[in-house]
């Protein structure tokens, strides 16, 4: 170590006399002792203050730039190191340096930057403000022969893509197709993930999923599924998943979705149909994923249900029904309940069999199959009376749905289920429904459904209620005492937070439970009239003209 802290002092004393003698030797046994005992070495390197003096050997005229920018980069492997290198306004010159010539520099200095912001989203923030990644996607496409030096940016890009204000910066540039050039290129699976990485972030960028659209990337993963698919290497098995999820998130982009959907004309929209019907689990998933995201517009949900899409994924989920794979399940009933969202579409696809389908999945414990389950069969029923009539009297389905109004740890599935209790009795008006969903217990799901926070599922329970009260009364009475129904639209009509249709249809409620001598009694005990009155002045004249209704009805009643 004497060697070390005379070499050190050296240095110091040479830097201060601006002279450049010795430095490289000072520098070389500073390196030295750096690989025999970093730890150490760096902690010396702080007590001697010679940070102070690296900011003018970091000068793009200076010959020992590169060892210097190594020296840096190797003491900040230690996290104590990183601060003082900030401190000692490290950053700035090397940033400088990253628009030097020489392939050596470049490499190191990358290496000093990419330690000293490790793990620092302010640091690396820091440095996407001093405009690295234009600078660093240059060196790419310039230095796209030297692996080192395009590791040395495809790991920095790595890092500073998790940043959500770096890409911007990235959509600015022409990252995509340097990315796309460089992986074209690579056949070790070592290099491929390096890059998948950087891709993987970037492409939760819009605009940046369109410049890899049109960069050629998805010829390159349609490649790369093609070589993997049949394969049991672990290396392949992992590209197939890495390559058909980039292709799944790249669909997530409006643009990018319709440019590869190409009016159902689209390489990639072909191509992924032919995944649906593989034995290989991943793309099977991934070809479910992708039509998921192509039914996210209606005209693509049409032309994909003309064209026969819902008989390949009904052909799917069958695989999956006895102890299938969850996610297939799941991605499988996503895409059924997009392409369930057109009107259009609902009666096509009740006539192909889909509601039988779906409920198959009824006995699932997993609350993500649950949930698109419900999601699906709730947009078949929409506007659709015989359907959801036949729906509402399937006595399991009733009982599954009352129990999983209760799954207080899965909000989703909770709300979901709710939503179709209420949809079975508002599309059919059916008074066997009805009276299947009051003998399951759903009544008191209903009730408290009214108190929601979402206006529109209160909307949908107040109006579902109002066909039980109208349909069948006098079942239903006791369970609308036991849920307090009559409290619960007291305090709908008080609250001046609740929405215009909320008062309406709570004022058509009270107007219909007067037919139960039981419930009639529980309002007549409460002040409706004082409330119902002051509405008659509300700003909505269809609340008003109810009010005025309302306030006569309990006049009569009283």
């Amino acid at each position: 170590m004497d060697n070390l802290n005379d070499a050190l002092q050296k240095l110091k004393l040479t830097v201060a006399d601006g002279t450049s003698d010795s430095v490289d030797g000072c520098l070389d046994c500073l390196l030295q002792a750096l690989a025999q005992n970093n730890a150490e070495t760096s902690v010396k390197v702080q007590e001697s203050g010679i940070l102070h003096v690296f900011p003018r050997l970091l000068s793009p005229h200076c010959s020992c730039a590169a060892k210097v920018a190594n020296i840096i980069a190797e003491i900040a492997k230690n996290e104590f190191m990183r601060n003082p290198c900030v401190d000692t306004a490290l950053i700035p010159p090397l940033v400088q340096l990253l628009n030097n010539r020489d392939q050596e520099v470049l490499l190191q200095t990358g290496r000093a930057l990419g330690n000293i912001c490790y793990d620092s989203h302010t640091l690396q923030a820091q440095l996407i403000n001093m405009g690295v990644i234009p600078t660093l996607v240059q060196l790419l496409g310039i230095h796209s022969q030297h692996t080192a030096l395009t590791e040395m940016c495809l790991v920095a890009f790595g890092n500073l893509a998790e940043i959500e204000a770096s890409k911007e910066q990235f959509a600015s540039t022409k990252v995509a197709n340097e990315l796309v050039k460089l992986f074209r290129k690579q056949t070790e699976h070592e290099k491929k993930e390096m890059i998948f990485e950087v891709l993987a972030p970037l492409a939760e960028h819009d605009v940046i999923k369109l410049q890899l659209v049109d960069a050629g990337l998805v010829d390159c993963l349609l490649e790369l599924v093609q070589e993997t698919v049949d394969s049991n290497k672990e290396d392949d098995i992992s590209e197939l998943k890495t390559a058909s999820d980039l292709m799944v998130l790249l669909l997530l982009g409006d643009e990018s979705m319709q440019k590869l959907f190409d009016a159902g004309k689209g390489s990639v929209f072909q191509k992924v149909l032919s995944w649906l019907p593989s034995s290989n689990h991943q793309l099977q998933l991934a070809g479910a994923l992708a039509i998921a995201n192509f039914a996210r517009n209606d005209g693509n949900c049409i032309h994909m249900v003309e064209t026969g899409i819902v008989q390949k994924l009904l052909d799917l989920l069958d695989r999956h029904v006895e102890e299938g794979n969850v996610t297939v399940q799941h991605a499988a009933l996503s895409a059924l309940r997009n392409l369930a969202i057109p009107v259009l579409n609902k009666a096509k696809m009740l006539s192909a069999g889909v509601a039988e389908e779906v409920l198959k999945f009824l006995k699932s414990e997993m609350p993500p199959v649950q949930f698109k389950l419900l999601g699906t069969l709730r947009m078949l029923i929409d506007a659709q009376a015989e359907s959801a009539d036949k729906l509402g009297k399937n006595i399991k389905l009733v009982e599954r749905l009352v129990e999983w109004c209760d799954a207080k740890d899965h909000a989703g599935v909770m709300g979901e289920s709710n939503r179709l209790l209420s949809a079975l009795i508002r599309h059919s008006k059916s008074k066997d429904v009805v009276k299947t969903i009051v003998q399951s217990g759903g009544v008191k799901h209903l009730v408290t459904m009214a108190t929601s926070e979402h206006v529109i599922m209160q909307n949908e329970a107040l109006v579902a209620l109002g066909l039980i009260a109208a349909l069948e009364l006098g079942t239903a009475e006791q369970d609308l005492e036991n849920a307090k129904l009559v409290q619960i639209l007291h305090k709908l009509l008080s609250d001046d937070v609740s929405a215009p249709e909320i008062k309406y249809n709570s004022m058509i409620m009270i107007c219909t439970i007067m037919g139960s001598e039981l419930l009639r009694k529980e309002a007549q005990n409460m002040p409706f009239k004082e409330v119902v009155s002051q509405l008659r002045r509300h700003e909505n004249k269809l609340v008003a003209q109810q009010a005025l209704v309302t306030e006569q009805r309990l006049i009569v009643e009283s």
